[in-house]
């Protein structure tokens, strides 16, 4: 598997063990085809797991995208220069802004997985997003498709956090997974060792969740 992270705060960089130093390549000379995608591959912490990482130089990356001749496609050109057959599945973390790094996540992907955190505008943020996937389905990639929303970071000893479960549920039935990934203390805490919370602590409720979830990902297809 691989994983491209296109956020310039390399959270997902970071949470499987790999860290870039200033100045050395990563996925933002990809898009600007200054490196081959196989040229910033390193593995993770979790072994089978590869990254394409990012680092703090994607902060200006969509300006300097904006220029670039088919802009919207250097993703989905980068991903089919690959060996064919190297991965199963490839896996992109997008910002949470709805810019042009968005965009080329987008356009390269054949699914969208659209985590919502139980907060008011957390929906309002939904909103654009399901907008932006549904314009980029109709002019840049017509076999796009939502896979589902899953909720997270869920306290449902409050208030707000169930109506706002409600309120997604109610408004997208078939979408919403049935799965909710719950705060939790060692979710929070495995991003600093480098490793994801399954190896941390693989019996901690974030973990027995993303469990589920995996599941219920591979049944949805």
């Amino acid at each position: 598997m691989l994983l491209i992270d296109m956020d310039s705060q390399a959270n997902a960089s970071h949470g499987l063990g790999v860290r870039i130093p200033q100045g050395e390549p990563a996925i933002l000379d990809v898009l600007l085809g200054e490196q081959d995608l196989s040229s910033v591959i390193q593995p993770s912490s979790v072994p089978g797991l590869d990254v394409a990482p990012s680092s703090s130089d994607m902060a200006g990356a969509s300006m300097l995208l904006s220029d670039l001749e088919r802009r919207e496609y250097r993703l989905k050109e980068a991903i089919a220069s690959l060996e064919p057959g190297r991965y199963s599945f490839v896996f992109i973390d997008c910002p949470p802004s709805l810019g042009l790094l968005t965009v080329n996540g987008l356009v390269a992907a054949e699914a969208v997985l659209i985590p919502v955190q139980a907060e008011y505008y957390a929906l309002e943020g939904l909103t654009q997003l399901l907008s932006t996937v549904s314009a980029v389905k109709d002019r840049l990639n017509p076999t796009l498709r939502i896979a589902g929303l899953i909720l997270t970071m869920v306290d449902l000893r409050t208030a707000l956090a169930r109506q706002v479960e409600e309120e997604i549920r109610k408004h997208f039935p078939a979408l919403t997974f049935n799965t909710v990934v719950p705060r939790n203390v060692r979710l929070a805490e495995a991003p600093s060792h480098g490793i994801p919370v399954s190896m941390l602590d693989p019996r901690c409720a974030g973990s027995d969740a993303y469990f589920d979830l995996a599941l219920e990902v591979i049944s949805h297809g």
